[in-house]
């Protein structure tokens, strides 16, 4: 597709990005779940991602209206919607949603609100339940630990009663989530060079560090199916996870807190190598952790350039991270 595609530049509000790797029948669920918005001001673009399942042939057709991107290669779900974002750069909201999640009617409708609601957040995530049936969690917005470790809160956890009430939140999860466009021109969007997960935080924390903050909206509703693509707990899952914390910790952790918890995060790394051995995946997770190393001369390079732009105190940032024993070691909704 090219930046002149009439179907990529309608004018609306929202952009609503999909990047897709052979999702097989999920990508038709989300698509369809996305025709039935209650909310209409948007357009949606699919990024393909070189699928060879299927899964994108004749979107046009079935979707009417919603533009594919096709690439030649697999780009990964960072540089997937980065491409998207960079072609369509218009509209003053980007949603994002990945193929293996449904969107309730008026979940887009909910995230702008709140966007209109709360002229001071900037990031907006969703309610994420785990199965059709709403009574577990998938997760309700990202936190992040002193020692570099993210998790999902609310991962696996039963749904009744629980994050019934909007509130801060240190990002949302890219799987459904609403950003205003001024998070992606200050950031410059994902970091391509993640691929894949943690993406979303690294991204987060960096929108974070230029004074943005995120907000859980607890009306805004998706069933996600959780690694639906690449298979919940995969190699492939472990490998990017793990080595992309490393490179999100030292992009954007201030000095101050970097020199006061860089000993924890040691510590988390040694305990989790020591948990993957004992399953008898420790080799990946060496892996992981060695071409983490072996990037750091790139990650301190955009160090430079993050700190550099920081209008946030460390005090300030250390007040949105979580201290103390990290207990979700074994919940995160990643590794």
């Amino acid at each position: 597709m090219s930046r002149s595609d009439p179907a990529l530049h309608k004018p609306v509000s929202v952009l609503v990005v999909v990047v897709n790797f052979n999702g097989g029948a999920l990508l038709g669920q989300c698509l369809d779940s996305l025709s039935r918005q209650a909310f209409r001001d948007f357009r949606t673009v699919v990024v393909d991602n070189a699928s060879t399942d299927g899964s994108a042939d004749d979107l046009e057709t079935a979707f009417p209206g919603v533009a594919v991107i096709r690439s030649a290669n697999n780009l990964g779900f960072a540089a997937g919607n980065n491409l998207a974002i960079r072609e369509a750069d218009d509209t003053p909201f980007i949603a994002l949603l990945n193929p293996d999640a449904i969107a309730q009617p008026d979940w887009l409708q909910c995230l702008v609100n709140a966007a209109n609601e709360h002229p001071d957040f900037a990031l907006f995530g969703s309610r994420m339940y785990a199965n059709a049936q709403h009574t577990i969690l998938d997760g309700v917005g990202d936190a992040y630990h002193v020692c570099g470790l993210p998790w999902r809160v609310g991962h696996g956890q039963l749904a009744q009663g629980r994050y019934l009430e909007n509130h801060e939140i240190f990002a949302p999860c890219a799987a459904a989530a609403l950003y205003r466009r001024e998070v992606f021109d200050a950031t410059e969007g994902f970091d391509e060079d993640f691929f894949c997960y943690v993406e979303d935080v690294d991204l987060g924390f960096r929108a974070r560090l230029a004074g943005m903050r995120a907000l859980y909206v607890a009306n805004a509703v998706v069933e996600h199916a959780g690694s639906g693509l690449v298979g919940k707990h995969s190699d492939f899952q472990l490998y990017h996870g793990h080595r992309n914390l490393v490179w999100a910790y030292v992009r954007n952790m201030p000095w101050p807190l970097l020199l006061l918890y860089l000993p924890q995060h040691v510590l988390m790394t040694l305990f989790t190598l020591l948990v993957f051995a004992t399953k008898d995946r420790g080799r990946i997770l060496l892996r992981a952790k060695w071409d983490a190393l072996k990037g750091l001369p790139s990650s301190l390079s955009k160090r430079r350039q993050t700190q550099a732009a920081r209008t946030v105190t460390a005090r300030n940032v250390r007040a949105s991270l979580q201290r103390g024993l990290p207990r979700r070691f074994r919940q995160s909704g990643w590794n």
